[in-house]
């Protein structure tokens, strides 16, 4: 059975075409809009991954909902790998070995987010 990924963002563009990547290399996709429904998908289907953003209906969406992700026994050990173009827009870098107590997740990738690394980063931090 497919290993399930949750992309949680609003930019439909980005989501179809990490879509496209990852179902190509053999995964299955679902998706989220924004950190509300992200959370009730988390929920209800139990994603192996959750692929998140940074910047969505505010500045920081995404590490409030990193936040509850660890905070609810029943999801907190989904792996998260944060998607962000934080750096890119204040060159402020996330490191998840020395910002792990700031922000708990398992890994950050910069937008714009090569398809080869994705698929990378999404098979080093899935739970096989």
């Amino acid at each position: 059975m497919a290993k399930k990924i949750l992309l949680i963002d609003d930019d439909f563009d980005l989501v179809e075409a990490m879509r496209i990547t990852l179902e190509a290399a053999g995964f299955e996709v679902i998706d989220a809009q924004d950190g509300e429904s992200g959370l009730n998908k988390i929920r209800s289907e139990s994603p192996d991954l959750v692929i998140l953003d940074v910047m969505m209906s505010s500045m920081d969406e995404g590490f409030h909902v990193a936040y509850k992700i660890r905070q609810e026994v029943a999801i907190k050990d989904t792996p998260i790998v944060m998607l962000t173009a934080v750096g890119n827009q204040t060159g402020f870098q996330f490191d998840p070995s020395k910002d792990a107590d700031f922000l708990p997740v398992d890994a950050f990738l910069e937008k714009p987010v090569n398809p080869k690394n994705l698929v990378d980063v999404v098979r080093q931090n899935i739970k096989i």
